[in-house]
């Protein structure tokens, strides 16, 4: 086992640290990856701050993994040694249960492998993308078609699927109505693909600050929920709204803006509970869902379909150095839109 060069927290709330951690030898069907870029993911800050329970420590956070294949083990079909590839929010699943069968590796019901704050069946902790390299089974290993740059790749693994997956599922296209609540790492990749996917789309803010930025990236329409009026013109106009943000909102007010069979699906993690009236979804058929991340088959499609439209993420490049100043910002809302780590400069 090697150890690579990383940035980590040595325990929770702590500002992340230039350190060393192991890496397992290559296995039969592993492929080792030299990191070129890593997306930082508002969750990182989450499980860095224990915000979302107990977590191990130290942690190397970095789920948004874009780089190159070094190495391949003997048994390796997907990949060679020089392709771009890309890891996401996980490295291994039951590969049983009914749920990866279905290629929804990430719905596991035996619980997916964190690609950082989990334990791999090997019973070793798990460590993420901050860090030079990272060994991966190839079946939880993406290939990043040419056409997309490495570094506004790495945010697609997270921000790109978990956006990709419920505008899919929900069939986000022409004569769809969506609303995007939230432009920020999640919100302006949700407004990108529901663009390219061809429908309506509409973003909700707090405010009118980024009303140009949305209308850039694709978006039809763009209002403020800060004004109160906003809910009233708006009220039944959507048939479907994914809410980015994790904090708490008003998710009955925002229910109010579904159209008849009209469904709001969260794919924010707020640390409280959020109180829901059954009369806002009564009256209307309306639903409530949740979506999380995506399987390696819907990732791959992503992809694919990104670099077809020419679509990455909208990022900020900085030095390894600067992590921990990332993520003041990061709780500041000071990015536009992704910070994305130039993992050669942990070792300059």
């Amino acid at each position: 086992m090697a150890n690579v060069t990383a940035y980590a927290a040595p325990q929770a709330k702590a500002p992340l640290e230039l350190t060393t951690v192991p890496r397992r030898p290559v296995g039969e069907h592993d492929v080792l990856i030299e990191i070129a870029y890593a997306g930082i993911c508002h969750s990182d800050i989450h499980q860095v701050n224990e915000d979302w329970g107990t977590a191990a420590f130290p942690m190397v956070p970095g789920h948004e993994i874009a780089g190159v294949v070094s190495e391949v083990g003997p048994g390796v079909t997907r990949y060679a040694v020089g392709d771009r590839v890309g890891v996401g929010c996980f490295v291994d699943s039951c590969r049983e249960c009914v749920n990866c069968r279905a290629g929804e590796e990430q719905y596991c019901l035996g619980g997916m492998v964190g690609t950082y704050n989990g334990t791999g069946k090997d019973g070793e902790p798990t460590y993420g993308g901050y860090s030079t390299h990272i060994v991966v089974d190839e079946n939880y290993v993406l290939g990043i078609p040419e056409g997309i740059g490495l570094d506004e790749a790495a945010p697609l693994l997270c921000a790109g699927i978990t956006l990709y997956s419920p505008l899919k599922h929900w069939n986000a296209g022409p004569g769809k109505r969506v609303a995007i609540v939230g432009l920020g790492g999640l919100g302006h990749m949700g407004v990108k693909i529901a663009h390219a996917l061809g429908a309506e789309v509409t973003v909700l803010s707090q405010s009118l600050a980024k009303r140009e930025d949305g209308l850039k990236l694709g978006a039809d329409h763009f209002h403020a929920t800060g004004d109160p009026a906003t809910f009233a013109k708006l009220a039944g106009s959507f048939d479907l709204i994914v809410n980015t943000v994790s904090a708490n909102i008003d998710l009955n007010a925002y229910l109010g803006l579904l159209a008849t069979d009209g469904t709001l699906v969260n794919v924010g993690a707020p640390e409280e509970p959020s109180p829901v009236a059954m009369f806002a979804l009564i009256g209307g058929r309306k639903s409530l869902a949740g979506s999380m991340i995506g399987g390696i088959r819907e990732t791959q499609e992503m992809l694919d379909f990104c670099a077809a439209h020419g679509l990455g993420a909208e990022i900020e490049v900085i030095s390894g150095g600067q992590i921990n100043e990332a993520y003041r910002r990061i709780q500041a809302s000071d990015v536009r839109y992704r910070f994305v780590i130039d993992i050669a400069t942990l070792t300059s």
